[in-house]
């Protein structure tokens, strides 16, 4: 079951000038992995919060409208049904990984053969369209390469986060995703590419379809875009 806490109001035990020291500087961004010295209480909290804070001090940055000072996060339980919306201060990031950072890492040796790392393998080494842009690991592979806590499983896809801040035509969507349907067949692996556009973010699939609009994920909310790369969007 997936809960989220309600929006914090600004954080009156940390002074303005601290504030702005940790605003400034990194840019944290969908699907970032942020590595937290410390996890902020809301009401509405569920019982596996702590224990899965304590087991990975990790949030992925999401998508959301946010007091000044904090960000949108997400926490990660043992399960599927474990995914909670919470909130992390700027003051309690220690570290951020994109997942452009996690392309060359590798996970444990007993887990490599694992149908989503052996896929993440194979792309690093062999794709040619791909490896023409800036991707990285997301979902439960890049939690894992960041972590390093047993987060993937047998079943598990190989969620991608392509980096898309210029037009990427409908023929080079077309050969993107059929180069990665090539690898999918051949690890046995559902593998969902998101693109990373101005407008938000953007399956893969729904740009290579050619349709006439195509839904963006955005921290305002998802809309249907005519073009993911103008900052004009056409609102559902």
């Amino acid at each position: 079951m997936r809960t989220r806490a309600a929006p914090p109001v600004a954080d009156l035990a940390v002074d303005e000038p601290a504030r702005a020291a940790h605003s400034c500087g990194v840019q944290r961004r969908a699907h970032d992995l942020l590595k937290l010295r410390g996890l902020r209480h809301f009401d509405g909290e569920p019982a596996w919060v702590r224990d899965a804070f304590s087991r990975a001090p990790f949030g992925v940055v999401r998508r959301a409208q946010v007091a000044q000072g904090f960000i949108a996060i997400g926490i990660r339980g043992k399960s599927r049904s474990e995914r909670h919306g919470a909130w992390a201060h700027d003051a309690d990031v220690e570290t951020v990984f994109a997942p452009e950072d996690l392309v060359d890492v590798t996970p444990a040796p007993d887990r490599r053969t694992l149908p989503a790392f052996a896929a993440l393998a194979a792309l690093r080494r062999d794709a040619v369209v791909l490896n023409a842009l800036v991707w990285g690991p997301a979902g439960s592979a890049g939690f894992e390469l960041a972590t390093q806590v047993p987060t993937v499983t047998s079943s598990s896809d190989l969620d991608l986060l392509i980096r898309a801040p210029e037009r990427l035509s409908h023929e080079a969507a077309l050969a993107l995703l059929a180069e990665l349907h090539v690898h999918a067949g051949r690890a046995g692996v559902r593998i969902d590419a998101q693109l990373e556009t101005p407008a938000g973010g953007i399956a893969l699939v729904e740009l290579a379809a050619g349709k006439a609009h195509v839904m963006a994920r955005h921290a305002h909310g998802p809309r249907l875009v005519a073009d993911a790369w103008s900052v004009k969007m056409d609102v559902a």
